[in-house]
């Protein structure tokens, strides 16, 4: 009787209906166990296209990546459901700490630099639910060693090849990041620039690139050349996923003045960027800086069609950056590199190999073959060279000011434009070790740089299977317009992209 009764109670629970609160809760689960392995998957999809585009001997071996968590997809399955990053991966710039990798800025000289330590920005990242997957190669020194290198070349990482065209260059500093993100091999990458740096990979990557106002994220802990221009920046696949990798990585940090107003200027730049309306906005185009190539100029006249079509009005403008600015930027930048380089690496922890700019110049004298056989230090030795401390700040004054108050803030005013495009770059060039990089000079992304403002870089088209980038570039602190704007053009883009061939240009 009692085993009679036993099983009629079994049967009973087989066949009883779950209630309504078990069938809601059963489906969440469901839910939250197809987005965790769908998270997982992506990411194990990200680190096995390492491995056969970057690493695989057999692959085009692009060299984009210097290293990577191979433990990545299981990670980003624990974090599928923590902060705004959700287990997406991200890829870091080697001149920026991680706490698990040397930070090496692509030399030879730092490649035992392991700080154990995370730049904030990669804390940040973590702390939101993002799983850092690796380290980036790039232009070495961030492309301020030579004055004739090649791009995207460095001691540690070799030289970083455009998966469009394998031939040809991945623009620099932040190679890697560039390479990488337009190739499958993670969601996201943090790139560095002082000028161009980011934004022109980005456009002949053919991806999203923003570098923000200086001072919204912190420099603490990457590899510095100049604290005036230098800044950390996003780079991703569409403007959305710049804008949330941005909210992730801004706000203020005590070690670095330059962010003292971040947490104030800090928002959700995400909020409402799919919305946003360009009807009646009025957009500034720089008509010179385009250049005369009809490739670039029919795809940029492509770009400004849309911009009508989506109710933008555009105003021409006619402007020529004065020669003096540039002159100015240069004696900012190799003042500041010696003074912030020697701060940094005189306050490294351990025994690195070099203290000073200077040890850095005599290493790489004394690694010749490894280091100085495609171009030589020439910037290194100018940079070394002492400069007077007066006539730094008067150069920088003055290019402050003809970038800013005089260039971007007198062409939106006077012009009653809210932003300025430009192409961004010309298509990739071939790969030059013997001669250094030989590009088309288009666009107007100084301004941005020296005037520490915001730039971004969407995709617009292409010129012979090569990418070409649109740029918009907005005032100080104007990060969240400039994005907002950046965002509706790509929605109302109509020009076919292309796709990475991972081959030569032309096979």
């Amino acid at each position: 009787m009692l085993i009679a009764l036993a099983f009629a109670q079994s049967a009973e629970a087989k066949t009883r209906k779950p209630t309504k609160a078990e069938q809601v809760t059963a489906e969440a689960k469901a839910k939250a166990d197809a987005e965790t392995a769908a998270v997982r998957a992506a990411a194990d999809a990200q680190v096995r296209q390492i491995q056969a585009i970057d690493d695989d001997p057999k692959g085009p071996q692009l060299n984009a990546v210097i290293v990577y968590n191979p433990n990545a997809a299981y990670e980003a399955g624990l974090l599928a459901h923590t902060g705004r990053l959700q287990g997406k991966t991200v890829l870091i710039k080697d001149n920026i700490e991680t706490r698990e990798w040397p930070t090496t800025a692509g030399s030879l000289a730092l490649k035992d630099n392991v700080t154990g330590r995370d730049a904030p920005l990669v804390a940040r990242i973590r702390g939101d639910g993002g799983v850092v997957l690796g380290k980036t190669n790039l232009s070495e020194w961030a492309n301020i060693r030579s004055s004739s290198s090649s791009s995207g070349w460095s001691g540690v990482g070799g030289q970083t090849r455009n998966p469009y065209a394998t031939d040809r260059s991945p623009c620099g500093s932040s190679s890697g990041s560039g390479s990488a993100v337009a190739a499958g091999m993670a969601w996201g990458a943090v790139g560095t620039e002082t000028d161009g740096s980011i934004t022109c990979p980005a456009s002949i990557n053919g991806i999203v690139g923003f570098k923000p106002t200086v001072g919204l994220i912190s420099r603490t802990g990457i590899v510095p050349i100049s604290h005036s221009q230098d800044t950390p920046g996003p780079m991703t696949t569409s403007v959305a996923d710049a804008a949330l990798l941005l909210t992730v990585m801004a706000g203020s940090d005590p070690k670095d003045p330059a962010t003292a107003m971040a947490d104030a200027k800090r928002t959700d730049f995400t909020a409402g960027i799919g919305t946003y309306s360009l009807k009646g906005m009025r957009i500034g185009v720089l008509t010179r800086q385009s250049g005369n190539h009809p490739g670039i100029n029919r795809v940029f006249d492509q770009a400004q069609q849309d911009l009508l079509a989506a109710g933008a009005v555009l105003v021409p403008i006619d402007y020529d950056p004065p020669g003096e600015m540039f002159r100015d930027e240069g004696v900012v930048l190799y003042f500041e590199l010696r003074e912030d380089l020697n701060s940094y690496l005189a306050a490294l922890p351990g025994t690195p190999s070099v203290r000073t700019l200077a040890d850095v110049i005599a290493f790489n004298k004394s690694n010749a073959e490894a280091e100085l056989r495609w171009f030589g230090q020439d910037s290194f030795i100018k940079a070394e060279k002492p400069v007077d401390r007066a006539a730094y700040e008067k150069a920088r004054a003055n290019s402050l000011r003809l970038a800013g108050p005089e260039g971007v803030d007198k062409l939106l005013r006077d012009n009653r434009v809210v932003v300025l495009i430009a192409p961004t770059s010309g298509p990739a060039w071939p790969i030059d070790l013997v001669t250094g990089d030989h590009f088309i000079d288009v666009g107007a992304g100084s301004l941005a740089a020296i005037a520490g403002y915001p730039h971004l870089t969407v995709p617009m088209g292409q010129v012979e299977g090569l990418p070409i980038g649109l740029s918009f570039i907005g005032p100080k602190w104007g990060d969240k317009q400039v994005l907002d704007i950046g965002a509706a053009y790509e929605r109302a883009r109509t020009a076919a992209l292309p796709k990475p061939a991972f081959k030569r240009w032309g096979e």
